[in-house]
């Protein structure tokens, strides 16, 4: 094997590698474009509310606020003269606020809730989509791996052959003399 075709070998072998990057770069592309450029969300005014609704219903804030309100309540209610008191005992004002309240804030809470899963799907698929882009660099890494590891053995191979028939003509002139 002479020095052109071992070059010419080479050359193919390099070219093999480009072509296996450009298409890992091509198969990444659109994995990449839609990580990069997600779509925006746009928010209704009642989406935006029941976020609002629902974060401060489920915090310390509004328990201890709405526990202080209940007790100012009840204790007005049953130390204030009889003339002043609006919600006399059993407070059944205050048990129509109390479920008013609740039934009010329930769905508004599960819709924040379920655009909340919204945004936990959305983030699973980003997720996917990242372990296809990490699968798509493992395949091309075993496809460079394995060009690597034949391309020089069918060089050796071919170079051995050559050694061989190179043996064999000496060999085929020396018995000839």
């Amino acid at each position: 094997m002479d020095i052109t075709n071992f070059v010419k070998s080479e050359d193919e072998q390099l070219a093999k590698l480009q072509q296996i990057v450009k298409q890992a770069i091509a198969e990444e592309k659109l994995i990449v474009e839609n990580l990069l450029h997600q779509p925006k969300e746009t928010l209704s005014r009642g989406q935006t509310i029941s976020d609002k609704v629902a974060s401060f219903g489920g915090s310390w804030k509004f328990i201890i606020s709405f526990s202080v309100i209940l007790s100012a309540w009840i204790l007005f209610n049953t130390l204030a003269p009889n003339r002043e008191v609006f919600d006399p005992y059993p407070f059944i004002l205050m048990n129509l606020v109390l479920s008013a309240i609740a039934a009010l804030q329930a769905p508004i809470i599960m819709m924040s809730q379920n655009r909340k899963e919204e945004k936990d799907r959305k983030r699973s698929e980003n997720d996917y989509l990242i372990n296809l882009k990490a699968e798509l660099e493992v395949r091309s890494l075993h496809q460079k791996i394995d060009l690597l590891l034949e391309e020089p053995i069918k060089v050796l191979f071919d170079s051995q052959a050559t050694q061989l028939e190179l043996l064999k003509n000496i060999e085929a002139k020396l018995n000839a003399r």
